[in-house]
């Protein structure tokens, strides 16, 4: 059967958290799991595919079998979405290092700029279904 892919995330970060809720208002159908960093999932999938789940600088998207972080995942995420965000794709042709070191100057901030919950995001009713830990 086809695994759903599952989106990693610094359950404490507000960025993270805006970016998930984000994810779920424009996603063109609800087949993304989501699962904070810090919780099991994330201790028992992601190690053996070489990711520390303590190392919380980075959204992690899993899928197939194989993970996509940084700037490769925020564009692998935005495949799930619909128009226009979608076409944020289109960055791709830039160089992966310059993605990525913008990636982890904004990662490296987040907490600064956005804030930090004491604790991880609480799905509602609604949203139950879709979320691991």
């Amino acid at each position: 059967m086809d695994e759903p892919p599952i989106l990693f995330f610094d359950g404490v970060c507000n960025l993270c958290n805006h970016t998930v809720d984000f994810i779920l208002r424009h996603e063109r159908e609800p087949r993304l799991r989501f699962a904070p960093l810090q919780g099991e999932h994330a201790r028992r999938l992601l190690p053996p595919l070489g990711i520390d789940p303590e190392a919380l600088d980075s959204l992690v998207l899993y899928e197939a079998g194989r993970v996509y972080q940084r700037s490769a995942g925020a564009f692998a995420l935005a495949a799930y979405l619909r128009a226009p965000w979608c076409w944020l794709r289109a960055f791709r042709i830039l160089p992966r290092a310059w993605l990525d070191a913008l990636y982890r100057y904004v990662a490296a901030r987040r907490y600064r700029w956005f804030g930090q919950k004491e604790s991880c995001r609480l799905p509602t009713p609604e949203e139950r279904a879709r979320f691991l830990d």
